[in-house]
């Protein structure tokens, strides 16, 4: 398999202080980008900042569990225009909520996939809720190799995505199976707990490679989202 390393979206947060970037070299490990800058984030009272080596994850923070009353909205970020719920058979499993590109339509997913989204010119997004045995570093590093894994020719970069006191990520990367046709892909991932379990969340938006408006409606649905413990 062949894996290419791309660290455009990395380039893209040098002039953000306090954010860092990594990307998978070609044996699948997350590196921190020498060229972006760090700093030492300020935790909600429920979480801090795990002091990390420079190879770790990007976007890992430790959560305290504490535990929270039924149904209990522990994230509602702004959310303007469109929006869509994404909820799966899993009594206990986080409900959420994303923000929806206008021109975009959704409908309810089956098992894990708990919604499915379709825009114009063949994009397409889903949001997936799955429960996780894996702490946030271990979970982020399987879904980035699976992203991988999915095409022989692959890139990926990642960026700090943690919001809320939850472990995130931003991913974002093309895949190919040969070099002349290849899709363009963008992730929010992130590590949330439930009182009695952990699950992991991904938003997926994928389309052919340079399509109008991709990235516009990927920043979109890729925004922070709100979250409810059941």
């Amino acid at each position: 398999m062949t894996r290419l390393v791309c660290t455009a979206a990395a380039v893209l947060v040098l002039a953000v202080p306090g954010v860092a970037a990594c990307v998978r070299d070609s044996a699948g490990t997350a590196v921190r980008d020498e060229a972006a800058s760090s700093s030492t984030g300020v935790a909600s009272p429920s979480t801090r900042v795990t002091d990390t080596p420079e190879s770790s994850e990007p976007g890992v923070l430790e959560t305290t569990r504490v535990p929270v009353p039924p149904n209990a909205m522990v994230c509602r970020p702004e959310q303007s225009g469109p929006t869509a719920l994404a909820t799966v058979a899993d009594p206990v499993a986080p409900r959420i909520t994303v923000r929806v590109p206008d021109g975009w339509s959704s409908k309810k997913g089956t098992a894990d996939v708990g919604l499915v989204l379709s825009g114009p010119d063949d994009m397409v997004a889903s949001v997936t809720i799955a429960a996780t045995l894996l702490d946030p570093a271990a979970a982020f590093t399987r879904y980035g190799d699976d992203v991988m894994a999915r095409f022989p020719i692959s890139t990926l970069s990642l960026l700090p995505g943690d919001f809320c006191g939850f472990s995130g990520q931003k991913l974002m990367g093309t895949w190919a199976r040969d070099p002349d046709a290849s899709l363009e892909y963008q992730d929010r991932i992130a590590h949330i707990w439930t009182n009695t379990a952990n699950y992991l969340v991904a938003v997926h938006v994928e389309a052919p490679a340079g399509t109008p408006g991709f990235d516009a409606a990927a920043s979109v649905l890729t925004d922070d989202f709100n979250v409810v413990i059941p």
